[in-house]
């Protein structure tokens, strides 16, 4: 049997709030050097301020970025660590 299935991909927005990024006290850092571009990070953030890259790199948008910290928190290389922010 098979089954149909159907993938939603949001994409940050400017809304109501602005631009959401100065509501975090930390920040995720990427130590590009590290990242075996698995894409966690990009698939379970809950955002979807982490932008994939033709080469499946990412960049994190920080004008969306919450500080949430699961990005960190699910990277298998410790590539995402959490800095406080300025």
């Amino acid at each position: 049997m098979k089954y149909e299935t159907k993938t939603t991909i949001s994409y940050p927005t400017v809304g109501p709030a602005g631009k959401t990024g100065t509501w975090r006290d930390f920040r995720p850092e990427l130590d590009e050097s590290k990242c075996s571009k698995c894409l966690l990070c990009w698939a379970l953030c809950p955002e979807g301020a982490i932008e994939r890259l033709e080469d499946n790199s990412v960049l994190i948008d920080y004008d969306y970025c919450k500080g949430c910290g699961i990005c960190a928190n699910e990277c298998p290389k410790d590539a995402i660590t959490m800095a406080r922010e300025e």
